[in-house]
């Protein structure tokens, strides 16, 4: 049974990892590249679609990984296991305190509504989007350490 739960934890981890990373280096790079408005519009509704989904996909992981530490308290990895939790913690808070109140602002913003320093804004999240990416690949690293 613990296997399974380290297989389902580090699969879910990684595909979360994933997405986030193309948000990062790929998705953005594209709307960046759309013409007039329709870069804007589209991270505001990529804000709306994601921001829905991506809390529940990180209070899960990280349920997982504390589920795995204790279920497995006794085995070798443990303290990778940790680790990433208090990894994917940091990613939350982070995400609570830097990213989901820009969040919450962009994914209203029209061309008509928004403000004169939306870009900066969303340079801004952006650069904090960087730093959770890192964080989150450390625990999946470690994730991925502990089964080894």
């Amino acid at each position: 049974m613990l296997n399974a739960l380290e297989v389902i934890t580090t699969v879910i981890v990684g595909v979360m990892v994933g997405v986030e990373f193309a948000v990062a280096f790929v998705m953005n790079r594209i709307l960046d590249a759309l013409p007039e408005d329709s870069g804007q519009l589209g991270k505001a509704h990529g804000g709306r679609m994601l921001g829905a989904v991506m809390p529940v996909w990180y209070i899960t992981s990280l349920i997982l990984v504390a589920v795995w530490a204790v279920a497995g308290w006794d085995h070798h990895g443990t303290g990778l296991v940790v680790t990433a939790g208090a990894l994917l913690l940091l990613s939350v808070v982070m995400s609570l305190l830097l990213l989901v109140p820009i969040n919450n602002r962009n994914k209203t913003w029209t061309p008509e509504n928004r403000p004169a320093d939306w870009k900066e804004q969303l340079n801004r999240w952006e650069r904090f989007h960087y730093a959770r990416v890192a964080v989150i690949i450390g625990a999946f690293t470690l994730l991925v350490a502990a089964l080894a």
